[in-house]
């Protein structure tokens, strides 16, 4: 398993949200870094799900 990273962040660029979860592959990522950004209100934000490798899963402005 991966350990993938979230952040959310403001029209600022102020940091909203961060937090990290495993994962098998980046398309599960995708998938729970989704949902979690939903769960916290964080899907009308730009925001981001990163791999322990740098390769951006999930992007949004």
């Amino acid at each position: 398993m991966d350990i993938y990273k979230i952040t959310a962040f403001d029209q600022k660029g102020e940091l909203l949200f961060e937090d990290s979860f495993e994962a098998e592959n980046d398309k599960e990522a995708k998938t729970i870094g989704e949902k979690r950004l939903e769960a916290e209100g964080m899907l009308d934000h730009t925001h981001r799900v990163v791999s322990p490798r740098g390769k951006l899963v999930v992007f949004h402005t």
